[in-house]
């Protein structure tokens, strides 16, 4: 059968044919579960005036992408050991990188473009498969055009795969795969137009206490309380599953997954792990996608390259820190089929995220941060941040450091300067960011947080305590007017304290600076504080230190003169008391 490209999968190939007729940075294109990517992948390769290889990691996704080709009555051929097929003749090439990568330095055909299907695989290590691939066909054309393609632009281990988005977001000035993300696709707007499927989202959170992390570590609690919570979880799946068609459940482990299959209608479930075999694996997902089976259990081997369109019931028992991870799961459902009005998806695990939750690229800091969009005072943009939110759904506080906003300086793209949480120089009084062990704009050697703790508390004339809260309050000067003062409070009860006139603008303004922007849960937001009263009534705004730093001045009071936030050494913080 022919396929015509539905709209977005066309914009798609003219923003590749865009970047690549002015660049030849590598690209990627983000499109999400159930989007279509091998018709992307097909038309591009139809459209290149050189020769093309598409690349995977999987053979399932190898016939996948080259079926689709074939579909626009194309001619290809395929390079991959376990399709038993190793031919490279065609213009256009679907390969495994792991069998072509054996060969690479026996390759002597020049390829105009590689296209790489699930490119969040690739590292940059320089001895893995797809460097040492990408490095040997760069030698036979030094203009070689690198696409990538994924639902998941981001990797726990190293963080985004591309530095810089088309929107003018900054992802990384650190070296990556991919320069450039040239299109993506919110995962909201293939549901919105009805290209996939609505998710009818249930929280099971109230059982995920119980269940194991992704090593495998099981919660201190009575087995015989855990095992009955694995019982009843699974008859629930069983009970919502009547009438629905197809089931996936996502387990942490391999013990997991073996455990939540003897809760499952024996003829009806199988388990699928890295140890299945190829041949069984195959054969089971065929069993699947033929409703023979109803329900496959499986261990961090669906998220990719599975393609089973009845799926209309997914169950997470295993954890995330990556949204875009979570959105891939839940995506194996949202795929169109006849009879398939919406995919019911049981999250077990207390993931916490939305579908439409943006990928933040940061490991989640605590269980209860969601993602949160921060505008950038300076620039505009709107950043995507860890961060909590009130019952309006307002953000009250976040984790960023710096804004991911850009923009063009004499043909280069800058990254905006903003910094909300930042270390200052005591030199230049340049911002830097808060693990910057040198000063971006002088080069001085800034202290380590460490270091200074130690040196001080070794020194009789200085104080330090370790912060468990601050508060604000109204006190009176020397000259009668009223002084706003902040206390630091010990976990032990100790204090330090601090007075801010505030009366002129100056004051205000020095205010802000010394004290609240640092202080600030959701720093950035807009304050338009005119009075001390003011001040006070907003102090839930505020966060503590980690440690407060105080020198004693003429043998008779103590003079509050560093505070230390983000702390992570070798000294207890207060909240981590216990």
């Amino acid at each position: 059968m022919a396929y015509t490209l539905r709209p977005y999968q066309q914009d798609a190939v003219d923003a590749v044919v865009k970047h690549f007729r002015k660049h030849r940075a590598p690209a990627v294109v983000v499109l999400p579960t159930g989007a279509g990517k091998s018709l992307v992948i097909a038309e591009l390769a139809r459209l290149a005036k050189g020769r093309v290889l598409v690349l995977t990691h999987v053979q399932e996704l190898v016939a996948q992408n080259q079926e689709k080709f074939a579909a626009f009555g194309e001619y290809s051929t395929i390079y991959s050991a376990g399709l038993g097929q190793k031919d490279r003749s065609a213009k256009v090439v679907f390969a495994s990188v792991q069998s072509l990568a054996q060969i690479s330095d026996k390759i002597t055909e020049a390829y105009s473009i590689v296209i790489i299907d699930e490119c969040h695989r690739i590292s940059l290590t320089d001895d893995s498969q797809y460097q040492r691939l990408l490095a040997r066909l760069g030698q036979l054309n030094p203009r070689l055009c690198v696409l990538g393609l994924t639902a998941t632009p981001y990797r726990l281990d190293s963080g985004w795969i591309y530095q810089q988005h088309i929107n003018g977001t900054v992802r990384s000035t650190e070296p990556k795969p991919f320069r450039d993300c040239v299109f993506e696709l919110p995962i909201g707007q293939l549901i919105k137009q009805g290209f996939l499927t609505p998710p009818t989202m249930v929280d099971g959170a109230v059982a995920s206490w119980l269940l194991p992390n992704e090593e495998g570590e099981l919660p201190q609690v009575n087995p015989e309380l855990r095992g009955r919570a694995t019982t009843l979880i699974c008859q629930q799946i069983i009970e919502q599953a009547q009438q629905r068609q197809g089931v996936i459940i996502f387990a942490a482990t391999v013990r997991h997954g073996e455990e939540v299959l003897t809760q499952l209608p024996t003829a009806q479930a199988a388990l699928l792990t890295a140890k299945t075999s190829k041949a069984e694996r195959a054969e089971l997902i065929e069993q699947f996608k033929l409703k023979k089976l109803k329900y496959l259990v499986n261990v961090a081997v669906l998220t990719t390259g599975f393609d089973a369109p009845h799926v209309d019931l997914i169950a997470l028992m295993r954890r995330t820190d990556s949204a875009a991870l979570f959105q891939q799961m839940v995506g194996r459902g949202l795929r169109l089929a006849e009879g398939k009005t919406d995919c019911l998806v049981l999250d077990y695990a207390g993931n916490g995220y939305s579908i439409y939750s943006p990928e933040v690229g940061e490991p989640r800091p605590h269980s209860d941060t969601v993602a949160v969009e921060v505008p950038c005072p300076k620039c505009g943009h709107q950043n995507a941040f860890w961060g909590r939110k009130d019952e309006f759904d307002l953000v009250i506080e976040h984790f960023g450091r710096r804004c991911q906003g850009s923009h063009q300086y004499e043909g280069k793209t800058e990254q905006c300067d903003y910094r909300f949480r930042y270390k200052e120089c005591p030199d230049c009084l340049a911002e830097n960011d808060i693990a910057a062990r040198v000063c971006h704009s002088c080069n001085k050697q800034l202290v380590d947080p460490d270091k200074r703790l130690q040196e001080v508390l070794k020194l009789k004339d200085y104080k330090v305590i370790r912060c468990g809260g601050v508060q604000l309050s109204k006190s009176q000067g020397k000259d009668g007017n009223a002084r706003l003062k902040v206390t630091w409070f010990d976990e032990d009860g100790d204090e330090l304290n601090r007075t801010f006139a505030f009366d002129a603008p100056a004051q205000k303004g020095h205010f802000y600076h010394q004290f609240m922007r640092q202080h600030l849960k959701n720093p950035g937001q807009p304050l338009r504080l005119n009075s001390i009263d003011e001040v006070i009534a907003q102090q839930q705004l505020l966060r503590h230190p980690d440690f407060v730093i105080a020198r004693l001045e003429k043998k008779r009071f103590w003079k509050v003169i560093e505070t230390l936030f983000d702390y992570s050494g070798r000294y207890r913080k207060a909240d981590s008391a216990g």
